[in-house]
């Protein structure tokens, strides 16, 4: 998809904020600091609408970014090492699971994993997630541009063995360096609109 018009449409926290177009909407779900804004900046095309930082737990609400009147990217809050509170989290968690198991719009979720580790605890829980509320989900496993290529093939077994995901499931290797993955990524998501 050729991208033209984005714009960060709103931040919500409860289902009353959310947009009310009816565009079909992909949730961006990933550990604090794996890649998320730039992977978002890489698809929109864009340097900076989504904020990177490197401090972790910088998104502490579900951000909706309007693509071309067509669909929504709806960035959640990432999870893992935030340095936030206990409640802070548990809120976010709360949050993130209303919106992802009662949103009609939702697609999909798009998990972004880094492929230079094995999926962590975290990672492993929100896809179980996921699968238990048969949430269709789109693994994209950034930074693949830092291993080589003749070991791509090793890092999404490990993903896939780790996450026991069927061979049906997408994972798609990707690098906001270099853009690679773009395309595939675009065209699964468009799949499901």
């Amino acid at each position: 998809m050729k991208v033209h018009n984005v714009e960060m449409i709103m931040s919500a926290v409860r289902p009353e904020q959310y947009p009310t177009e009816g565009y079909p909407e992909f949730a961006l779900a990933g550990r604090s600091n794996v890649g998320k804004s730039s992977f978002i900046n890489k698809m929109i095309g864009r340097k900076s609408l989504a904020r990177t930082s490197s401090k972790p737990g910088k998104t502490q609400t579900l951000n909706f970014y309007k693509i071309e009147e067509k669909l929504f990217f709806v960035d959640v809050p990432g999870y893992g090492y935030a340095k936030v509170s206990k409640t802070e989290k548990e809120k976010w968690g709360g949050m993130i699971e209303q919106y992802i198991t009662s949103r009609e719009e939702l697609r999909a979720v798009v998990q972004i994993v880094d492929l230079r580790h094995p999926p962590t605890k975290d990672d492993c829980m929100m896809h179980d997630f996921l699968s238990h509320y048969n949430i269709p989900t789109i693994v994209i496993a950034t930074k693949a541009d830092k291993i080589p290529k003749g070991k791509w093939e090793k890092h999404k077994k490990i993903v896939r063995t780790t996450f026991n995901m069927e061979i049906h499931e997408p994972l798609i290797l990707f690098s906001s360096e270099k853009g690679m993955g773009m395309d595939e990524a675009w065209r699964e998501i468009e799949s499901r609109m």
